[in-house]
Order: C-alpha cells, then sequence, then structure tokens
C-alpha cells in the first residue's frame, strides 16, 4: 500500500470517529429538546390552572352574582391544596450544588445555621423552646436550586452508576413536590439562630419545618426493644403480686408457728417455680387456723388459679418470644436483613453500591494552602491578610471535609463517564477546592480563597 493509501486510511477513521461523536450528540440534544417540550406543557397546564383559579375566585365577569365564594383556607387543607411559607433559610458551609453531600453522614464537619423568620413568630426565640434538650432534629426543606420543575417516574441515583429505580425507591431531589428530609445535629440554639452539623444543605435552602429526631418513635430498633417491654412489665408485676401476696400472712398478722414455719415454708427459699404450691399451702393454712371468711378464700383460691395460668402462658409464651427475636425465613433473598435484632430492611445497593468510595489524597502544594486557612475563633492584626473559614473550626477539620465528600464520588453519571479527563471544582466554606479524579482515587490540586463576590453572598 502506498503512503497516500495510508494517510487516506487514517483520514477516514478520523472522519468516522467524528461522526459517531456528532451522532451522540445529537442524539443527547434530542433527549434535551424532548425533555424541554415535556417541561414546556406542564408549564402550560400549570398556568392554565392557575388562570381557571383566578377566573372562578373573580364575582364579577365570568360568575353571576350568586356563584359561592371562593375556597376557605380550611376547605383548602383539607384538600391538601396549601401554600407552603419558609420558617428559616439555611447558611451553610456549602455555597453551590457542587461538592454538596448528597446524603448528611457523608461529611460528618459540615455545619451550618439556621435563623427562624420573625415573619413567621413575632419571638421566634420562644418557638425553640425546649428544642435544646433533642441531640437530632429532622430538616424538612425544598430543593431550591433543582434548576427545573421537571420530574421523571424513573431516575438514575449517582451511586447507582446510571441504573434506573423508581423515584420514591431514592432520595433524589427530582420529586414531585420537590421536599427533602434530613437528620442534623443539633449543637446549640442562641437565640433565634439553630446550629447544626453533618448536613447536606447549601446555603439559602428554604426550611419548612423543624421536628426533634426521638429514637422511640423514629428508629425501627428502638421500637422493637420498646414492644418487648409491655410484656417485661406484665412479667415484673406479676413477681411483684407474687411476692406480696407471699407476704400477706405477716401483714394480716397471722399466728404461724415459728419453728414449724421456719422448717416448711422458709422466705428466703422460695422460688417462683414453687410458689403454687406454697401458695396452696398457706391458704389452706389460714382456712385451717382462722376459719378465714369465704370471700378472702374463694381470693385466694382465686389468686392460686391465676398463678398457676401464669406459669402455664409463660411456658407457651416463651417459644412465641424466641420467634420474634429471631431473623424472618420467608423472602430473605429479597428483604436483606443485618443483625438479630434489625427488624427494618433497606435495599442492597445502599450498602454495597456499584460505585467504590475512593481514597482522597492532598498534593504538597494543596497541603500549604490549606494550612494558611484560620478558624473562625481566631483573629489577630498581623493574620488579617490570611484567608479564615466562615464555619470551619481548622484546616484539619476542613482537610476531614474534603475527604468526606471526595471518597463519596460527588461527580454525576454523565462527568463520571464522558468527562473522566475534566478538572472537578467545588466550594466549601471559604475555600475553593480544584481537584481531579484517577482510576480508585481523588486528588486535591488546589485549595485557594473564595472570590469576594461569592463569599458575601
Amino acid at each position: 500500500m502506498s503512503p497516500l493509501c495510508e494517510c487516506c486510511g487514517e483520514h477516514i477513521n478520523n472522519l468516522n470517529q467524528q461522526v459517531s461523536v456528532m451522532r451522540k450528540e445529537i442524539k443527547n440534544l434530542r433527549q434535551m429538546l424532548d425533555s424541554a417540550v415535556r417541561a414546556n406543557r406542564k408549564h402550560i397546564i400549570s398556568i392554565q390552572s392557575a388562570v381557571s383559579k383566578i377566573e372562578l375566585s373573580e364575582p364579577g365577569k365570568h360568575q353571576p352574582p350568586s356563584a359561592a365564594s371562593p375556597v376557605s383556607p380550611q376547605a383548602a387543607l383539607e384538600q391538601g391544596n396549601i401554600q407552603t411559607v419558609p420558617v428559616g433559610y439555611i447558611s451553610s458551609c456549602f455555597s453551590v450544588k457542587n461538592g454538596t453531600p448528597r446524603q448528611p453522614t457523608i461529611c460528618v464537619p459540615s455545619r451550618a445555621e439556621l435563623r427562624i423568620q420573625q415573619s413567621v413568630f413575632n419571638n421566634p426565640e420562644h418557638a425553640l423552646v425546649g428544642l435544646e434538650q433533642y441531640s437530632h432534629v429532622w430538616i424538612i426543606f425544598l430543593f431550591h436550586k433543582n434548576g427545573h420543575l421537571n420530574y421523571k417516574a424513573k431516575v438514575k441515583p449517582p451511586r447507582l452508576n446510571g441504573q434506573r429505580v423508581g423515584v420514591y425507591s431514592t432520595r433524589s431531589p427530582h420529586r414531585p413536590n420537590v421536599l427533602g428530609l434530613t437528620l442534623a445535629k443539633l449543637d446549640k440554639i442562641v437565640g433565634d439562630r439553630i446550629h447544626l452539623t453533618d448536613i447536606d444543605m447549601i446555603a439559602g435552602t428554604p426550611v419548612l419545618d423543624i421536628k426533634p429526631y426521638i429514637p422511640e418513635y423514629d428508629s425501627p430498633q428502638t421500637r422493637v426493644g420498646m414492644d418487648s417491654e409491655p410484656y417485661q412489665s406484665n412479667t415484673y408485676q406479676s413477681k411483684a403480686s407474687a411476692v406480696s401476696l407471699n407476704e400477706t400472712p405477716d401483714i394480716l398478722n397471722l399466728d404461724y408457728d415459728s419453728e414449724t414455719d421456719a422448717q416448711s415454708n422458709p422466705k428466703a427459699e422460695r422460688t417462683e417455680d414453687n410458689f403454687g404450691s406454697q401458695l396452696s399451702e398457706d391458704s389452706s393454712r389460714v382456712r385451717t387456723q382462722l376459719l378465714l371468711p369465704e370471700d378472702l378464700c374463694s381470693v385466694l383460691d382465686g389468686v392460686k388459679g391465676y398463678v398457676s395460668r401464669r406459669d402455664q402462658i409463660d411456658c407457651e409464651s416463651k417459644p412465641v418470644l424466641d420467634s420474634l427475636k429471631t431473623k424472618p425465613t420467608e423472602s430473605t433473598a429479597d428483604r436483606p436483613f443485618y443483625g438479630e435484632e434489625t427488624y427494618s430492611t433497606i435495599a442492597g445497593w445502599i450498602r454495597e453500591p456499584p460505585v467504590a468510595s475512593l481514597e482522597v489524597r492532598f498534593t504538597p502544594h494543596a497541603k500549604r494552602e490549606l494550612a494558611e486557612f484560620l478558624p473562625t475563633h481566631l483573629s489577630g492584626p498581623s493574620e488579617s491578610d490570611r484567608p479564615r473559614f466562615k464555619f470551619l473550626s481548622s484546616s484539619d477539620e476542613a482537610a476531614a471535609a474534603i475527604r468526606g465528600v471526595l471518597s463519596a464520588d460527588p461527580r454525576s453519571v454523565y462527568r463520571r463517564t464522558r468527562c473522566k479527563d475534566r478538572l472537578f471544582f467545588f466550594t466549601l466554606d471559604t475555600a475553593d477546592i480544584t481537584c481531579w479524579f484517577g482510576q480508585g482515587f481523588a486528588e486535591v490540586l488546589q485549595v485557594r480563597p473564595v472570590e469576594r463576590h461569592i463569599a458575601s453572598m
């Protein structure tokens, strides 16, 4: 083959590769166009619905004078049509979506503040009285940075690396009502401000509600423990009643023969197993020695029967309780269990996702730049030119936060598969982080102070 033909062959191969890339891009553009069309249709429908509601609520042009009045707030609440008002807004160490952890446990050192709006309460600090007694709180918020209002029945969680599952089996922000829920640690309350850690919300997030975390109500493991308490309390109550009944002759000041009683019926040797026989002996002795009234004798007989039935119930219920504490045997392949006392189940990909955790590295240059940042509680005239954190307490805590964010691979599926060689940027507190991803690791290249216009937001 001549050199000219070889050159033409390489040129043809390059053209074929470019055509393939162009076809993929055209396909992506078509998908984006379809999504935009669907979103536009939904917007038109919502606008038409809003216009129709306004027309129905106007008593003038489109309605006769005798038309019904607008729907009352109570009726609207019963129908589920409510207008939410944020109780406050988050001030967080994450200022942008990029790099914000998807779950609160990913970045433990993360911090935020929540200030209750005075437009909601005249005295916002009064609404927080008593909340300091709890260690964790539920935060219900809005995903206000979704970028669009369209949603799909199936989504691609980043931890599944492109696999589709139902939106309600995930915590995807792209949902019909864009509601988010996070469990945050409550550090302290100062006036109308709540200081939180272990958060996954960006700055400016509207908060709709705050609820205390109560393990007795919210944790299935604690519920299992509470379910067994009534049985145990009944057992203890029966034991207590047995002891009190055992001591009934002393309370009634019955004249026992001290030597005979000490030999035949010593209290120190009475146990729950021979309690029924001892009670029978005591009741018979009471009858023969003091000739008690018939009603008291019938009471003692009833107690004796109750004790014997209780022993029988205990023997019958023990296998049932043991079976409740064991793992269920049905459909174990579809519903995995972790631990003998665990009664809640989760999807297998939560604990074993296809996307593995990454090793996080720092270049020497990045370490030096990170060490230049001062914590928020230190100040001095000679250190005024050095960058300063607003939420994080030290450079070591910042390094731990960066490791937490990057080890969970914050990239989207698109960036993970098609932009492997691109640099990744995110903001943590007042620092801009630049890094890149390799095979099984992420390396921090640069840590610089955030720009002024971003820091002032």
